[in-house]
């Protein structure tokens, strides 16, 4: 285990509670920082409340709706239609422009009050949906560009970077967290806890990991 502390980027989703609890694993004291963006399943931010709780971890909720105002995308306008599949062609409409560049840097500047460096995030470039913000390329650059910026040694960890959907249920099976990342987490883009509506992108590639998981532990366990 570390000996220092920890600041996870969260959500109460599938992604970042797998994060959170892996933080718990690594690093001595973990704290949360959420944020409310104006995104339409706002409810996420009383689940990550609630999570935070049972993990026994600090949470600090910030409002930064302005981002959600800056740009159109299906998140925050209730008048656009959400993708289903990623275009060929350009982004999906769930794309937030800037909301990891904003929440990485607000983030590191309340770490850096607290005298924490490492922060936490559960961006994937393999289950990125086409989404730049969650690359490993813009990870590396922000985190050069954050030191600059603050004079401070940041490190951003990004422990399901190069993992796919099926090998972060594994991550979290063994953490033994499964069962709280299931049914207590909110993942799904129309606001529903837990296995969540299953049509919306998110909810899409939840359940087709969880399925893929389940089969390969099942196939391990019967060997």
């Amino acid at each position: 285990m570390n000996n220092e502390d920890a600041l996870v980027v969260f959500s109460g989703g599938q992604d970042s509670t797998t994060c959170l609890f892996w933080a718990k694993k690594y690093f001595r004291r973990v704290f949360a920082i959420t944020f409310i963006y104006g995104q339409k399943h706002v409810n996420e931010v009383e689940i990550a409340k609630a999570i935070a709780a049972k993990a026994d971890v600090d949470i600090y909720v910030v409002d930064v709706s302005l981002i959600g105002k800056l740009g159109a995308n299906s998140l925050t306008d209730a008048s656009i239609v959400m993708d289903r599949e990623k275009p060929a062609d350009t982004f999906p409409n769930t794309f937030v422009p800037g909301r990891n560049l904003f929440f990485l840097s607000i983030a590191a500047i309340y770490a850096r009050e607290k005298g924490i460096r490492h922060l936490v995030t559960g961006v994937s470039q393999t289950d990125y949906s086409g989404y730049p913000d969650c690359r490993d390329a813009f990870v590396k650059s922000l985190n050069v560009t954050l030191d600059l910026a603050m004079d401070a040694q940041f490190a951003i960890h990004t422990p399901l970077m190069w993992i796919d959907k099926s090998q972060t249920w594994e991550l979290a099976d063994k953490l033994g967290v499964l069962d709280l990342v299931r049914h207590e987490t909110l993942t799904c883009y129309n606001g529903i806890p837990g296995d969540g509506c299953g049509h919306c992108p998110a909810c899409k590639l939840r359940r087709e990991g969880l399925e893929k998981y389940l089969k390969i532990k099942t196939e391990r366990e019967t060997k």
